[in-house]
């Protein structure tokens, strides 16, 4: 199974999206945290540190694709990325598609049975889906 890791720089925010999204995804799906920042608890901001462990906790075979909400979080998983053990990284996908309608879309395909590739699609078309309605 597809799993996810979601980068936000609030820790509420991070939580709030995989509750949000436990309530629509297969039970063997993971969506795991990686918000806000360790010392000071609770502080805004991405700590590596946890990107890492969250990929590590979220590591399937089958793929791990993450979210991110704002620029320094994608910097903060690239370095994850380039820490982790290549093997393990070659399955890890970051999206830049919008963190919540992106993760939505992704993890209700994920859940459904689509591959990596078609759940990337799938949160990449979410932001169109949204410009689209904005049109009407």
């Amino acid at each position: 199974m597809i799993n996810f890791v979601i980068v936000s720089h609030s820790q509420a925010l991070a939580e709030g999206l995989v509750a949000l999204t436990n309530q629509i995804k297969a039970p063997e799906c993971k969506i795991i945290p990686a918000g806000g920042l360790e010392d000071p608890p609770g502080g805004i901001g991405t700590d590596t540190i946890k990107i890492i462990q969250a990929i590590e906790d979220a590591f399937s075979d089958d793929g791990v694709i993450v979210f991110v909400d704002l620029g320094s979080a994608i910097l903060g998983t690239q370095t994850a990325l380039d820490l982790l053990d290549p093997i393990m990284a070659e399955k890890v996908h970051l999206s830049y598609a919008p963190l919540i309608e992106g993760t939505i879309a992704a993890v209700v395909a994920a859940s459904s049975g689509a591959s990596l590739e078609e759940a990337l699609s799938e949160a990449n078309e979410a932001a169109a889906l949204k410009l689209s309605l904005n049109d009407q």
